[in-house]
């Protein structure tokens, strides 16, 4: 290495010092050999230069052999510290002259190599990140030495050996995730001692073996398990149901377990969904606690597991031969006899009853069918006969202007053909039933409120449930407050009117709503479940991981939700507002196409506002067996009562509403602009808008909006206003300065000074247009 080199160099200089004071030089090589000798000096102080912890780091980089991405270039001994390098945090710690290590973060380099002991003497290292690499190798005990390290990211690598049973150890570690590697072996009892681990992912691996009982029972402070994807074999320990503090998915699919599903599993949190997939689990499934709410995907593929919810009766068990006393010839032909008749009576009579209940149900499902054929028919000529040709050419026309380039999902269709699809909402429906929007939700009331049901979320709107049906199908379903008028039509006709209206719009960045249900005492929407999160998720990490979504992907986000919000505004069945549009209401599938959630809640819920109501018998087992259930979205501002989520602080909303002064201000197409230019500024800073750097101004503009107005007008650096994963793209600058007055224009304080939705979407459909 370079400073071995300058360390002979050094002592070079020293022998020469030690010629001349024995006078073994000539008096005219002296000036020579002094400047030779301050020369050394200075290289031997600059190798003394680096910190301790720089160092270390080196010795990081000599053990990665390919670095493609030259993501180790910027490293050098000739620094002072290791801090201003690629992925390296530091911190100011009392007692040291100089900044220590905190953190290490170079993923997705693609480094190959192995992971040295010497991380194990920085004792200040809280998190090392490593994951998206091809390291190597097993992990070595010393690096657990790094007392402070409480999250260790090492997945989608190749590193093999055995479980690290030393990172127990760590007294304050709370994240290790070695997914998607290559380890071997089974899981050490010493597990049981990281007592402190709140998300342990071990899936992806080659582990094996019986899981040792009397772990899971320490582990007082764990929220996330998945051993998925290994070779673990024999019985699910028992004391997995005592992890109590769980909380998401336990997932210990695709491996080999054996024998039956234990009883104790009931007892974990009503919120874990489970999964056990894949094994070969036998015997009755328990209808226990947590057990009896999960759907049949939690059991799936395992060949002998029976009963609810799967569609595999359990056999009964044969009963146990009783002893026959001895008779006589006559007494057992006599007795077997009357035993016969009766039993010949018994069994006739519970065919009979079948054979009636059988054709009574068919009788009616004949009735049913005719009648539903019937209103078809009579719907189909009410079509024929009059329509609204200009609703219909107007949403043709919007379909051809907002139908996304291309298929957002995989062959899908543009809005124009989505608008032409079953566009009748049915037309029946009153209170306690359950009304679908379009014939192709097939899920009845019963149906729903059996199935397995997972809190997706809970706040001031309500609680947000994703459910499992028969079928394996996932929705989300929400619950909109409690009341909503007496008896009789009233807020009913006006909630159902609102609610069909909403399910008339069809849009690819859109959520579908499906269906709804009205009780005076539950009112339920049910939409299509968008399976990847929300955008503030995505944007500020997930898992307390870094953001690592880029700017071509930011980019498409943020134009599939202009084209949706427009679509809101001027191609709908009718112009709609949003109301409250914010990060986490738009949802994200699995290729980060965006979809609106949530317009028009609003008013929805000014309908279902009452002061008292009487509870049906039908409503009250709704909230029964969903458990207290579940909010969406919907329709314009028309009505007249304002609800009191506008008076909640919310940094999303235009200045107009936010405004003590417009207290009776009501959101307008306006208003919802102002919230896309604000989340278009999250996407754009990574910063949420109460965190930014304040600065001096009106108060009514969010931090955010004034820090980044004032960075562009001092024309600071867009590194110091970009969030760093968009700088990453080589074509990102110039579109993103695009994208900041795009989002500038629609954050402006007078709402005339706004654009229209439209405008902001061509506009953003421009940018990076040219890409080839």
């Amino acid at each position: 290495m370079n400073h071995a080199l300058h360390c002979k160099r050094l002592a070079a200089a020293d022998a020469i010092a030690a010629g001349l004071m024995k006078g073994s030089i000539s008096r005219s090589c002296f000036f020579a050999s002094i400047c030779c000798i301050i020369h050394m000096i200075e290289l031997a102080r600059r190798c003394a230069s680096l910190s301790p912890d720089g160092l270390i780091l080196l010795a990081f980089k000599a053990a990665v052999s390919d670095d493609p991405s030259s993501a180790l270039a910027g490293w050098s001994e000739a620094d002072d510290h290791p801090c201003l390098w690629l992925g390296v945090s530091c911190a100011n710690v009392t007692g040291f002259a100089y900044p220590r290590v905190v953190g290490v973060s170079i993923s997705g380099k693609n480094l190959s190599g192995y992971v040295p002991s010497e991380f194990g003497d920085l004792l200040f290292l809280r998190r090392l990140n490593l994951h998206g690499n091809r390291l190597s190798r097993a992990l070595p005990p010393q690096l657990f030495n790094a007392s402070s390290l409480h999250s260790i990211f090492l997945y989608d690598n190749l590193i093999s050996g055995e479980f690290p049973a030393a990172a127990c150890n760590l007294p304050r570690l709370q994240n290790l995730d070695l997914s998607r590697n290559a380890l071997a072996g089974p899981l050490p009892p010493d597990l049981r001692n990281c007592r402190q681990l709140q998300r342990l992912r071990l899936d992806g691996n080659g582990l094996s073996g019986v899981i040792p009982a009397g772990i899971w029972a320490e582990m007082v402070s764990l929220v996330q398990l998945d051993l998925s994807s290994n070779e673990f074999e024999g019985p699910i320990p028992p004391d997995i149901g005592e992890l109590d503090s769980l909380s998401g998915t336990l997932n210990l699919s695709h491996n080999r377990f054996s024998g039956p599903i234990p009883t104790s599993l009931g007892n974990l949190p009503s919120t874990v969904n489970l999964d056990l997939q894949y094994n070969n689990l036998s015997g009755e499934i328990p209808g226990t606690g947590s057990l009896a709410n999960q759907g049949p995907m939690a059991f799936l593929n395992n060949p002998g597991l029976c009963g609810f919810p799967l569609m595999v009766p359990c056999e009964a068990p044969a009963a146990p031969e009783a002893e026959v006393p001895v008779r006589s010839r006559g007494e057992e032909l006599g007795t077997t006899r009357e035993e016969g008749r009766k039993g010949m009576r018994k069994g006739m009579i519970v065919l009979i009853s079948a054979a009636d209940a059988a054709g009574v149900a068919l009788v009616g499902l004949v009735v049913v069918c005719a009648y539903w054929k019937a209103k078809d028919q009579e719907k189909d000529t009410a079509k024929l006969g009059g329509g609204d040709d200009g609703d219909v050419s107007k949403r043709r026309w919007c379909g051809w202007v907002w139908a996304p380039p291309g298929n957002e999902k995989g062959g899908g269709r543009s809005s124009v053909e989505e608008g032409n699809e079953e566009e009748e909402v049915s037309g029946g429906g009153v209170e306690g039933e359950l009304v679908a929007m379009d014939k192709g939700f097939k899920v009845d009331l019963e149906e729903l409120l059996r199935a397995s049901a997972y809190v997706l979320g809970k706040g001031g709107k309500g609680i947000v449930y994703k459910v499992v049906v028969g079928d394996g199908t996932a929705v989300a379903v929400r619950r909109l407050g409690e009341g909503g008028g007496g008896g009789g039509g009233g807020k009913y006709k006006e909630f159902a009117a609102e609610v069909r209206a909403m399910g008339r719009v069809r849009h690819p960045n859109i959520v579908r709503l499906r269906a709804f249900y009205w009780a005076p005492d539950e009112k339920l929407l049910i939409t299509d479940f968008i399976s990847n999160g929300n955008l503030a998720a995505a944007i500020r990490g997930r898992s307390g991981q870094p953001s690592t979504v880029a700017w071509p992907v930011r980019l498409r986000i943020a134009k599939g939700a202009g084209r949706g919000l427009a679509h809101l505004h001027d191609c709908g069945p009718r112009k709609f507002v949003h109301g409250d549009l914010k990060p986490s209401n738009i949802l994200l599938d699995a290729d980060y196409n965006p979809y609106i959630a949530d317009f028009g809640l609003l008013v929805l819920l000014s309908l279902t506002t009452s002061s008292s109501h009487v509870p049906s018998s039908s409503s009250s087992s709704a909230t029964a067996l969903i458990g207290g259930a579940l909010p969406f979205t919907s329709s314009s501002f028309s009505g007249s009562s304002k609800s009191g989520l506008l008076d909640r602080p919310n940094p999303y909303r235009a200045p107009e509403i936010r405004a003590s002064a417009a207290a009776a201000a009501r959101p307008s197409q306006k208003s919802d602009v102002y919230s896309f230019g604000m989340v278009l500024l999250e996407i754009l800073t990574g910063k949420p808008p109460e965190t930014a750097p304040s600065t001096s101004g009106e108060q009514l503009a969010p931090a955010l909006v004034k820090w980044v107005r004032r960075g562009l007008e001092e024309a600071r650096p867009l590194s110091e206003l970009v969030d760093p994963v968009l700088l990453r793209d080589t074509h990102g600058k110039k579109e993103v300065m695009a994208a900041f007055h795009v989002a500038l224009s629609c954050t402006e304080m007078d709402p005339d000074a706004r654009p229209r939705m439209k405008t902001v979407s061509e506009e953003l459909d421009r940018i990076g247009s040219g890409r080839k």
